[in-house]
């Protein structure tokens, strides 16, 4: 509308509509400046829309100068047999089909990795494998054998159990079935049960003796021939291949002591409480309502910066002014810089701020125009980058300096 935003340029645009009355404005002392020199008489309005936005941008970047980009804080709850499934990266197709489902849901590369603990570089991998090409749920083979073990036996104990109740004697069961009739008076009997609580027990064997010898010479250094060779001397008469399983093991039940051993808590995203500021918790998709309360009991002062925000915008739908020197005055308590910048600016201009929260004018019809005007930029320049070919270039943007 005009060529510049200088002073001088507004206030001459200004003069040319001597009918002004009211003047809708946001915080820029450049249109303050021009409204008063073209129209000293006219009521100026702080848009509520800027104000409310400066505030939440002032808290935003105390945030991100406060806070790192994962914030830790206690364990809102215990986690779950099917998020501790996720976090095994061994599960490594249950991870996958779990972070493509979350993608689906909106979420971004980085909020997925912090719900897998995992790094967004593994994150985009597993995003970047087509959807018919996640392999499928392995197990290892001792394990699958183990459960198919379960499988018939419970078939047995099934059958057996049948023919007892179609009046079968035991001793036509166990020939039937080829058991003994001890096992089949073990099957019928009601509290037996196919698991019995051996499995993957640890039974002392040669090496039991020496496993600290093992763990103290691998500390050391010493390949398994090595300390193999330093066992034998001590009386040890087992196999190599025992000290490797052994160590392998060992190391198993080390990492998973470790789990056990790590303090309760957990990380959430500081994107998540930048975006508290002006969204609702249910909005949010990467906090859950638990990790909000964790997080406010932890930093207090979030508590405080929200409780702030909300009553900022009571305070500026409310039809009354002296709301607002409540507020500034319950502001001005806390020793944040941003804040108090926010707060230097409002007494700056608490004339037209006081007139936003009495009349109901606002910029809003204007600012919709120009957020319009550049969402249409953004697409065609978007485009523009689609369709621009090395000739299409030569065109627009000759190299010849012609």
């Amino acid at each position: 509308m005009i060529p510049s935003r200088e002073t001088a340029d507004v206030s001459r645009w200004l003069a040319t509509f001597p009918n002004i009355q009211v003047v809708s404005r946001d915080g820029a002392s450049t249109y303050s400046s021009a409204a008063t020199d073209s129209h000293p008489e006219a009521v100026q309005v702080s848009d509520r829309f800027h104000l409310i936005k400066g505030l939440s941008d002032a808290i935003n970047k105390y945030l991100i100068r406060e806070f790192p980009a994962r914030v830790e804080i206690p364990l809102a709850e215990a986690v779950s047999e099917k998020m501790a499934a996720l976090y095994n990266t061994a599960n490594r197709p249950l991870r996958i089909k779990f972070a493509h489902k979350k993608r689906k849901e909106g979420l971004m590369v980085s909020d997925i990795a912090l719900l897998l603990h995992s790094s967004p570089a593994t994150i985009r991998k597993y995003l970047a494998i087509p959807e018919a090409e996640i392999p499928q749920d392995r197990a290892i083979s001792r394990e699958r054998q183990h459960q198919l073990a379960l499988q018939q036996k419970q078939r047995e104990v099934d059958e057996a159990r049948k023919l007892a109740q179609d009046g079968y004697p035991i001793e036509q069961i166990s020939a039937m079935m080829h058991h003994t009739c001890k096992t089949i008076q073990n099957y019928l009997n009601p509290g037996y049960r196919v698991t019995d609580g051996h499995y993957n027990a640890r039974i002392p064997g040669k090496l039991a003796p020496y496993e600290k010898d093992v763990i103290d010479l691998r500390s050391e250094g010493l390949t398994y021939p090595q300390i193999h060779k330093t066992l034998c001397e001590k009386g040890y008469t087992g196999s190599v291949a025992s000290l490797r399983m052994f160590m392998q093991k060992e190391r198993s039940r080390m990492r998973e002591q470790e789990e056990q051993d790590k303090p309760q808590s957990e990380f959430i995203q500081r994107k998540s409480l930048c975006q508290l500021i002006y969204k609702k918790l249910e909005d949010v998709a990467t906090i859950t309502a638990g990790q909000y309360k964790q997080a406010v009991e932890t930093y207090p002062l979030l508590s405080t910066i929200y409780s702030l925000v909300k009553e900022f915008h009571t305070a500026i739908f409310s039809k009354k002014p002296e709301k607002l020197d409540a507020w500034i005055e319950s502001a001005k308590k806390h020793d944040i810089s941003e804040l108090q910048s926010f707060v230097e600016g409002i007494l700056k201009d608490s004339t037209a701020i006081k007139n936003g929260i009495i009349y109901p004018y606002n910029n809003g019809l204007a600012e919709g125009s120009v957020n319009k005007i550049k969402v249409i930029k953004r697409i065609m320049y978007g485009r523009n980058r689609k369709i621009r070919s090395p000739f299409y270039d030569s065109l627009i943007f000759p190299t010849n300096g012609s």
